[in-house]
């Protein structure tokens, strides 16, 4: 079980429901089954792009590359007197890795012999720029990761919402089309990983033009940190 599976178990419980069984045909939709009758299904409600004929989330590239850019830093080994920061600033299409390492590589260890270094631009490749910050302190390798920034991340949080709510709804719906039949009602429970739990307002405003997908009998969207906010349609 995840952490949005156990968000959303947690939350059923709360709503009262006397029997949330995990998977109760093996790894195979649903996700949960309630009262022996509804199927719930489960999905992390995350910013989507498109490629080629599918999406992505577009967390899997940011924690891709700062996991890659991280180990990439510690190959330099560690800090003697000096420690610099690595901060990224990224938008699709991004190069694949095996092309930029070495120039980002090369750049670094130029940066590193140099007898002066200062803050500042020390790679910059097509969508892909890298900045080095000295630390206040020394750490325990030369380079660490400070930060990055995906230019493509944020946006107008309901109208990102709304999207992408139809995207997770159609995706999920293809996934269940075999197994529909098996019980009389199906609910979508989305882990909003785009708002992190709306407030009034804004909860307010998605309402007044969100619509209920086709093919579910609920949708329900719940903050992944709070199982106790959460609201449905």
């Amino acid at each position: 079980m995840d952490a949005s599976e156990a968000c959303v178990e947690e939350l059923l419980k709360n709503m009262g429901f006397k029997s949330v069984v995990y998977e109760p045909d093996g790894n195979v939709p649903p996700d949960f089954l309630v009262d022996d009758r509804i199927a719930i299904e489960v999905r992390r409600l995350n910013q989507n792009y498109g490629v080629r004929s599918r999406k992505r989330g577009l967390e899997e590239d940011s924690i891709s590359l700062w996991q890659r850019l991280e180990k990439l830093g510690h190959s330099f080994g560690s800090a003697s007197d000096e420690s610099w920061f690595l901060f990224c600033q990224f938008s699709r299409p991004i190069k694949p890795w095996k092309k930029i390492e070495p120039k980002l590589r090369a750049a670094l260890k130029s940066f590193k012999t140099q007898s002066v270094r200062s803050s500042g631009r020390v790679f910059t490749d097509e969508n892909f720029e890298v900045d080095v910050f000295r630390s206040s302190e020394s750490l325990e390798h030369y380079f660490h990761m400070g930060g990055s920034s995906d230019l493509q991340a944020g946006g107008f949080v309901v109208a990102e919402m709304l999207t992408n709510i139809e995207h997770c709804a159609s995706e999920k719906l293809v996934k269940i089309s075999r197994v529909r039949s098996k019980y009389p009602e199906w609910w979508l429970v989305l882990t909003d990983h785009i708002g992190f739990g709306l407030n009034e307002r804004d909860k307010k405003q998605l309402l007044a033009y969100a619509t209920r997908p086709a093919g579910w009998d609920r949708v329900i969207v719940v903050s992944p940190s709070d199982s106790g906010r959460w609201f449905d349609f």
